[in-house]
């Protein structure tokens, strides 16, 4: 090994790495909602609305009693950032949607991530681009596992 080259990383300092990058991420994401009024979990319902979602589903994402959910999309509803409506081919499941708001309320929070932004500002196209392709392909691996 050349002076230069630096010694390959160990999973354990990779796992560390991910952990303090998904802390800090977590971190400003939280404060980002709560400028809008949301907990981090009501904030994270909001982002996981790509579509119609399942009580249940979301209740999975959560890592949380089904119960629970209950109570974060009331209180969601309540504002009019989702709604929820029957499944078109069970109508005994509920799915969740974002309203219109909901999903701009999302979209602003991610924008109001300063320390986020910042972070990946550091990037040059060629490393974004690199790491984007990274991210992907330990995504799979990394949800699949949850």
């Amino acid at each position: 090994m050349s002076a230069t080259t630096s010694p390959t990383p160990t999973r354990l300092q990779l796992m560390e790495l991910l952990a303090a990058i998904g802390t800090a991420q977590w971190r400003d994401f939280a404060a980002a909602a709560a400028h809008h009024g949301l907990t981090p979990t009501q904030a994270k319902v909001l982002a996981q609305l790509d579509g119609p979602l399942p009580m249940r589903a979301l209740a999975t994402l959560l890592v949380c009693d089904a119960s629970n959910v209950t109570g974060i999309i009331d209180r969601l509803e309540a504002r009019s950032l989702v709604r929820r409506e029957p499944d078109p081919s069970d109508r005994r499941v509920k799915n969740v949607v974002a309203t219109d708001e909901g999903r701009d309320v999302v979209r602003r929070v991610r924008e109001e991530m300063q320390a986020t932004r910042g972070a990946l500002d550091i990037l040059d196209e060629d490393e974004s681009a690199t790491l984007h392709t990274l991210l992907a392909r330990l995504r799979p691996g990394m949800e699949k596992s949850a």
